[in-house]
């Protein structure tokens, strides 16, 4: 009996295992079936992470390429501009030199030999003086509040004060004469011309030579030593009558100019650097000239040959041959008012 027992229960152990196998087995199957299915998403991960990849090379390669294209295109262009600009270099030399040579030969039609050498005996016999008078001249229209708020208080308020400013107006209708018979100083003098100068009616002529008559009476009057200039709307800086007599004296100058700010149409200030005696980098105020050449007048029919004014006298001042040097400062403020119609 206990054996009969003992064969059931070993029989179904038998039967047990057997199930049991049978379940490992499906398990492993299905754990495998799994296995296999992460694989093969694990291959094709890493089969798009390597075209990704791939792409991203081909890419790098292709920005690489564009880039050093683009390098090459930038260098053949930069080589391109400094070409064109040396050109531009050049071209301006030459242009430069034809100008100068037209002002020369306008100039010795207008200036008399015997003008010129004129000039070189007086000098001969005038010695610059050790603390010489200054004579500052300006010419007004109608500017009655820019006059004596900015202008004449520049002038007056110089730090050198051997010095006398002569003001003319080219016919002035408004209050200017009142304006300026309130500042008490003897070193100022105001004369109003009858009536205003005969200028052409097209804006920009009239402006090339708008205060000439002005100008030139102002320049008869002149006592000084020195002779020099101010736009009624402009200021000097408060220095710059020291610096300047000092730097004629010092360097034996008839004629000197220098660096001006001018303020462009919206407020901005560039600085000017007048590198040489030429037009567009000299201007009425920014000149201090020995008293001599007084004798060449501003001429109202300089806008026929489209010249400012103070270009067709300068040159001409030039063509004499004066001693002329370059001041470095800045010593002008130049404002966008003096371009108002005159």
């Amino acid at each position: 009996m206990i054996r009969k027992i003992r064969r059931l229960v070993d029989l179904r152990k038998l039967i047990t295992f057997e199930d049991r196998m049978a379940a490992l087995e499906a398990q492993g199957r299905d754990v495998q079936n799994r296995l296999r299915n992460h694989m093969t998403a694990l291959n094709n991960h890493m089969t798009a992470l390597k075209n990704m990849r791939a792409r991203i090379d081909a890419l790098q390669r292709n920005q690489k390429n564009q880039k050093n294209t683009l390098q090459k295109q930038g260098e053949n262009m930069r080589a391109r501009i400094d070409t064109l600009q040396r050109r531009v270099r050049v071209l301006e030399l030459k242009f430069d030199h034809f100008d100068e040579q037209v002002d020369l030969l306008k100039s010795s039609l207008e200036v008399p030999q015997d003008l010129v050498e004129a000039f070189f005996e007086w000098k001969a016999r005038t010695p610059i003086p050790s603390d010489p008078l200054v004579t500052v001249a300006v010419a007004t229209y109608n500017r009655a509040r820019l006059l004596t708020e900015r202008c004449i208080p520049s002038v007056l308020g110089q730090t050198y004060d051997n010095l006398e400013l002569i003001v003319v107006g080219d016919g002035c209708t408004d209050e200017t004469e009142e304006a300026i018979a309130e500042i008490r100083d003897p070193r100022l003098t105001f004369v109003n011309l009858p009536q205003r100068g005969s200028y052409p009616a097209e804006p920009m002529r009239r402006w090339m030579v708008a205060g000439t008559q002005a100008l030139n009476k102002a320049m008869s009057m002149a006592r000084g030593d020195f002779v020099t200039h101010l736009d009624d709307d402009d200021e000097y800086m408060p220095d710059r009558l020291e610096k300047l007599v000092e730097f004629a004296i010092e360097n034996e100058c008839d004629f000197v100019w220098h660096p001006f700010w001018l303020e462009d149409s919206e407020g901005n200030w560039t600085l000017i650097e007048a590198p040489r005696f030429v037009r567009t980098q000299i201007s009425t105020s920014s000149v201090f000239y020995r008293s001599w050449f007084t004798r060449l007048e501003w001429d109202i029919n300089a806008h026929l040959l489209m010249e400012p004014g103070d270009w067709n006298r300068f040159r001409r001042v030039k063509y004499v041959g004066p001693a002329t040097m370059r001041y470095p400062e800045p010593l002008l403020k130049h404002y966008r008012e003096r371009r108002q119609s005159q």
